[in-house]
């Protein structure tokens, strides 16, 4: 079963997937952390943002082949529609990518996302600005120290758009201004239980 925890930066998607990929047995596809854009991309957004955006493209192409490839629970942190409707579709509309290196990111995009498995189940961690900046203050990543709210705000707003009106796909919505599964356990064992629900869902469809 290929599970994929989506959700803005800082609403806990590595610490979930940890988590499950604990509980389930399964394994783990986190997000690549070591982009070499991302420093200069925080600092001029402007002139490195295809870099930035292809890069990441390139890791969940990667990922998803592999996902092809695996047996059992899949747990990856951050899926590749994210990349484009979420993030590289914001920088275009701020104006910090242009039309032409966002069409050519977009067919990348569309060739990469026809030739790799679709989540059998989503998680969506939504949550608030404050909350997000939050748990961004408390993991100290030195190149999120000065994101701007407003560029965060941006990012929540797509999010929430793309679940409640794009994404086809079975989504289990996690609130994370409420529901904090880092400090409570039981949080976890509801997701879980729900997980188990889903893919026994899917194993016996209704007639």
């Amino acid at each position: 079963m290929y599970i994929a925890i989506s959700g803005n930066i800082g609403s806990g998607k590595t610490s979930l997937t940890e988590m499950l990929t604990d509980r389930l047995g399964g394994t783990a596809l986190f997000e690549e952390t070591g982009n070499p854009y991302i420093a200069d991309f925080y600092e001029d957004m402007n002139r490195w943002a295809f870099n930035f955006q292809v890069y990441f493209l390139g890791c969940r192409m990667k990922q998803g082949l592999q996902i092809k490839e695996t047996k059992g629970y899949v747990i990856q942190d951050r899926t590749i529609y994210e990349d484009a409707h979420i993030f590289a579709g914001n920088l275009h509309e701020m104006g910090l990518m242009s039309s032409r290196d966002f069409n050519t990111y977009m067919k990348i995009f569309d060739l990469s996302a026809n030739l790799i498995p679709t989540p059998d189940l989503l998680i969506y961690l939504r949550g608030g600005v404050p909350t997000l900046v939050s748990q961004i203050l408390k993991r100290g990543r030195s190149y999120e120290m000065n994101i701007d709210l407003d560029y965060l705000e941006r990012l929540n707003n797509r999010y929430n758009d793309w679940i409640d009106n794009i994404y086809r796909g079975r989504v289990l919505t996690v609130n994370i201004d409420s529901e904090d599964f880092v400090l409570n356990p039981a949080i976890v064992d509801d997701i879980v239980q729900r997980i188990k629900e889903a893919e026994t869902s899917a194993a016996h469809p209704a007639r």
